[in-house]
């Protein structure tokens, strides 16, 4: 059985969750990487308020005129519809960003419960042989949101869940191919998307308390956010501590 195969059918026979549990799990791993999460953030701001500023200066924007006539149910239908295809390529950018930064983050996550030596490789994932991969992915998170975005909000609401697996699945089993972890991505989605959706929305909550302390203080907070996904998989699929190459490796040195 391929790793694909053995990931499949632990997301088909996956345990039952408690959701109480996953939000104080994600509060007491927010404790501790609460600064990783920080930077990633940052990180993600800065690259997302770079990309919107260029492409706004060189006019790749949807005329906002639209709604200057009055709001109406049609004229908001035709601003956000037409606002999910025009920033299409802003999006592909910084969902590629996203992925890659977030596979770093919940890489760093991994090491963090597992206990072993602390990891700090925020671009891990941008090395060569990974960040073609984090592109692809982008490309297809761009295009799926984009498509929900223009069917209006409910859509987007059902996809926002499963494309929120890409970067976990991704960080844990970079050698599968894209499609590979599209498939895994969705099939977890749906198989826990109410309690997905619901403890993100709850951390996302608890993340939004940083505005007490103004802007930077939700900066500082809202990556308890991406914490429940991480959570959920850990529960759901676990974690390859060992590859197959070094259990190959253990084998061999044992039977010496």
């Amino acid at each position: 059985m391929n790793s694909y195969d053995a990931l499949k059918q632990k997301i088909e026979n996956a345990p039952n969750l408690d959701f109480g549990d996953i939000i104080s799990d994600a509060i007491e791993l927010f404790k501790k990487v609460w600064v990783k999460g920080f930077l990633m953030v940052l990180f993600i701001v800065i690259a997302a308020a770079i990309l919107g500023f260029i492409f706004q200066t060189i006019g790749l924007a949807v005329d906002p005129t639209i709604l200057m006539e009055g709001v109406t149910a049609e004229s908001l239908a035709q601003f956000y519809s037409k606002n999910a295809l025009y920033s299409l390529p802003q999006t592909i950018l910084i969902s590629t960003l996203t992925i890659a930064l977030l596979a770093g983050f919940y890489r760093m996550c991994k090491y963090e419960v597992e206990e072993q030596t602390p990891n700090d490789e925020y671009f891990y994932f941008f090395q060569k042989e990974y960040f073609s991969k984090a592109l692809m992915l982008g490309i297809i998170y761009a295009i799926i949101a984009a498509v929900a975005q223009a069917l209006l909000l409910i859509p987007y609401i059902y996809v926002f869940v499963p494309l929120s697996y890409f970067a976990i699945i991704f960080s844990n089993n970079p050698e599968l191919s894209e499609m590979e972890i599209v498939k895994l991505s969705f099939a977890l989605g749906n198989k826990k998307w109410f309690i997905s959706f619901g403890t993100m929305i709850v951390c996302a909550i608890l993340g939004c308390l940083g505005v007490i302390a103004c802007f930077i203080g939700i900066i500082l907070t809202i990556s308890i956010a991406y914490l429940p996904v991480f959570l959920i998989y850990k529960d759901v699929v676990g974690f390859n501590t060992h590859s197959e190459i070094d259990l190959i490796g253990n084998n061999t040195e044992n039977r010496l």
